[in-house]
């Protein structure tokens, strides 16, 4: 087994790390295995957040959903309201965020900016780069601890509201909302207390209150649970916010009360997910299972060819 990559670990305790699971001495295939062994599969997540499988026999994009849908015990997620893009395969399985290969991921909760996330999420390695392109993983608990208590506090009180204005420069409204009738944005926006509102221009903004810190369902831990370093204007080209203004941003975030988080706040929180962030070097037929809430994940640059495909499951509110 790959040794873990951890700032705080022993170079040797990977080989005992109990979240790894090599399965390559099983005779069976990876979803015959996979039936067999359910019970323990959702043990093991509960019990650490995530659990890496590692071996399995797997053929197909089809398997990896049916090998998902039997772990999780539901149909995956279709995944709409997208901040990324991404490509949909069969069965609702997709492809991971397809930035260019020099770019990294931050770490970040699936739909943490949304108010319906999925609690579970299964990757899975098809083909592993050439370098990098690692699935960084922190736990939100964690991340939540660290963070000095006055900045806590102050997230903890204001909330963060997401703007998004949809257009050219980052994903326009029809893909993210997978839709082409303005009609069914709306509908969808008021179902999920989204403000919207078009411009004569035809663009359309989108604004989302959201806490910054929510209580995890079962454990009732608290943990950091937002996307305020992501969307924050600090986060995209130096030149951006200049160039088009600040209210043309593709992505902002703010306080939920509208005043401007400071982006010395954004750069600790951001040293705080490097102090924390952890990965397993992908190996082929690697499947990654991971509680969305307790643990985030992000993306390494990479070099060569690198296929990871994503499947989601268990909304919650």
């Amino acid at each position: 087994m790959d040794q873990l990559l951890s700032p705080d670990m022993d170079l040797n305790s990977a080989a005992t790390d109990q979240r790894i699971h090599d399965l390559s001495g099983q005779k069976q295939s990876g979803l015959a295995w996979v039936k067999a062994n359910v019970k323990e599969i959702n043990a093991w997540v509960d019990r650490d957040g995530f659990a890496l499988l590692r071996g399995l026999n797997i053929v197909s994009t089809n398997q990896f959903s049916t090998i998902l849908e039997t772990i999780f015990g539901e149909p995956l997620s279709q995944y709409i309201y997208r901040s990324s893009p991404r490509t949909a395969l069969r069965n609702n399985i997709y492809t991971t965020t397809e930035y260019h290969a020099d770019q990294v991921i931050l770490q970040h909760n699936e739909n943490a900016y949304s108010n319906c996330w999925p609690m579970r999420m299964g990757f899975f390695c098809v083909l592993p780069a050439t370098t990098g392109g690692d699935t960084p993983l922190a736990d939100s608990r964690e991340v939540y601890k660290r963070l000095p208590e006055a900045l806590r506090a102050r997230f903890e009180e204001r909330g963060i509201m997401y703007v998004r204005n949809y257009g050219d420069i980052d994903l326009p409204w029809q893909e993210v909302f997978q839709t082409q009738s303005r009609d069914e944005v709306e509908a969808y926006c008021w179902k999920n207390d989204i403000q919207c509102e078009w411009f004569d221009d035809g663009r359309l903004q989108t604004r989302q209150f959201r806490p910054a810190v929510m209580a995890h369902p079962q454990t009732r831990e608290k943990v950091w649970f937002n996307q305020a370093h992501l969307f924050h204007c600090s986060a995209v080209d130096t030149d951006m916010p200049d160039s088009i203004g600040a209210d043309y941003l593709p992505r902002n975030a703010y306080y939920g009360d509208g005043g401007e988080i400071a982006k010395e706040d954004i750069d600790v929180i951001n040293q705080v997910y490097r102090e924390l962030t952890f990965s397993y070097p992908w190996q082929r037929n690697d499947i990654l299972l991971l509680d969305n809430m307790l643990f985030t994940h992000g993306r390494q640059a990479y070099t060569g060819t690198r296929k990871v495909l994503v499947g989601m499951a268990k909304a919650a509110r």
